[in-house]
């Protein structure tokens, strides 16, 4: 089944076969709405926590902004301890749905040493559960998506995907900020509330959610959405170079070397609330503000990636993260400052999240999509890693507003490298290796 943005009926297939999508009609797999709700519920879950970790770290706490830069790295990086793991097990399985399904559970179960942990290795090991839950679904989850859609509407579908994805990181600070609004003391509120949203997501996935198969579309592109392949006698080798070597070297070194000059966004709305002195109970709107402008400018962005090319997006939308941290760095304490550097904010992350999946998808095979997508997200994840807890040093040392400088500066010298480095790529928007297999496949025994 497809969910149609045209109202152009689909035409019936006088062969006598499923309904063929028409070209020009811009459709949507059920699949990944399904999944984007999966991701909504689940985002409320983990965003109405994070929206508060910051001032629960340097506030309840009464940590450092060393530790909480080391907490938001963790949080930003540890998945990428299994993200390869999960898409290279979803691949090799061509089981995506319950790979994914394991990672969300986890997830959901670390919500409930929240209710407990009132430390710094309590809260430590609590993240790095979360994140563990989250390395491991996200490859497997987005080559569900990319295995129900149509290789020309491919961006499109991570463009709602993640509008569904951030509506719930939306409304989790939402929830969080009314929660603090009613009880000023209310942080373990806060995490019982994460804890139901997370395991509502948990149920629809086991559920609702199809386990789609991303092998054996071959020769049926657009058809394959719960219709089981028929199985191949012989298992393809599992194609390594096309992973780390060709075009996906060249993605996972841009995608390294944006990372790195990428801080968390907690650090920059704690420059913001420094500056404006607002009260704390308003912090979680923040949060609020960047996931609403994502959700304006997703769908566009991701539509936009089909058409010239999604490396272009995705470099280019770097530009909107060294405004930010430009406008967080200006001595203006003006609301309108702080509302567009939110925007810019969300511009970047509707430019670079889904895109980048997207990106990576088209330039690996169908047998190693997920562990592709994994590749590119890891790398991401570790620098982010890096950057924020070198961030706290470094805010530390000589302050905030000169520390977000440094960065800004040292991004803008990064782009047009970057864009140097994808430069045979940046216009790409179809599948470097087509789903339609050419070769003789290479028996494989003791797997």
């Amino acid at each position: 089944m497809y969910i149609s943005f045209s109202n152009s009926p689909e035409p019936e297939d006088k062969t006598g076969d499923a309904p063929r999508t028409p070209p020009g009609t811009r459709t949507v797999s059920s699949t990944v709405i399904t999944l984007g709700i999966v991701s909504m519920l689940t985002d409320i879950s983990s965003e109405s926590v994070a929206a508060i970790l910051p001032l629960y770290v340097t506030g309840v706490l009464g940590l450092s902004t060393i530790a909480f830069g080391f907490l938001d790295g963790l949080y930003q990086g540890v998945s990428a301890l299994v993200r390869i793991g999960g898409g290279y097990v979803s691949d090799r399985s061509d089981q995506p749905k319950w790979v994914a399904f394991v990672g969300y559970a986890l997830a959901a179960v670390a919500r409930v040493g929240l209710l407990f942990a009132s430390g710094f290795a309590a809260i430590t090991a609590v993240i790095t559960a979360d994140r563990i839950g989250k390395g491991i679904r996200t490859a497997p989850r987005d080559a569900l998506i990319t295995a129900t859609s149509e290789p020309e509407n491919l961006g499109k579908s991570f463009g709602v995907h993640r509008t569904l994805d951030n509506i719930g990181a939306a409304i989790g600070p939402l929830i969080a900020f009314f929660i603090l609004l009613l009880i000023p003391d209310g942080f373990h509120t806060v995490f019982v509330a994460s804890l139901a949203f997370a395991l509502i997501g948990v149920l629809i996935l086991g559920l609702v959610v199809p386990n789609v198969r991303t092998r054996g579309r071959e020769g049926a592109p657009g058809t394959g959405e719960g219709t089981p392949a028929a199985p191949a006698p012989l298992r393809k080798k599992f194609d390594w170079a096309a992973v780390t070597t060709g075009p996906m070297r060249r993605v996972l070194a841009a995608a390294g070397i944006l990372g790195i000059l990428t801080i968390g966004d907690g650090f920059i709305y704690l420059v913001l609330q420094d500056r404006s002195d607002f009260a704390a109970q308003w912090f979680p709107l923040m949060y609020v503000g960047t996931n609403l402008a994502f959700l304006a400018f997703a769908i566009p962005l991701g539509r936009l990636s089909d058409r010239v090319g999604r490396g272009r997006v995705f470099v280019f939308g770097h530009v909107a993260l060294v405004a930010a941290y430009f406008v967080a760095a200006m001595p203006i304490t003006d609301i309108a400052a702080t509302i567009l550097c939110l925007v810019l904010l969300g511009a970047f992350y509707a430019s670079t999240d889904g895109v980048l999946a997207a990106l990576a998808s088209q330039l690996t095979t169908p047998e190693t999509r997920g562990t592709g997508i994994a590749a590119a997200q890891t790398v991401v994840a570790l620098t982010r890693f890096v950057s924020a807890t070198g961030f706290g040093f470094l805010w530390y040392a000589v302050g905030p507003e000169y520390a977000m400088i440094v960065v800004a500066v040292l991004l803008v010298v990064a782009i047009p490298l970057v864009a140097l480095l994808l430069r045979p790529y940046l216009a790409t928007t179809r599948p470097l290796y087509p789903d339609t297999d050419q070769s003789e496949p290479t028996e494989v025994s003791g797997e």
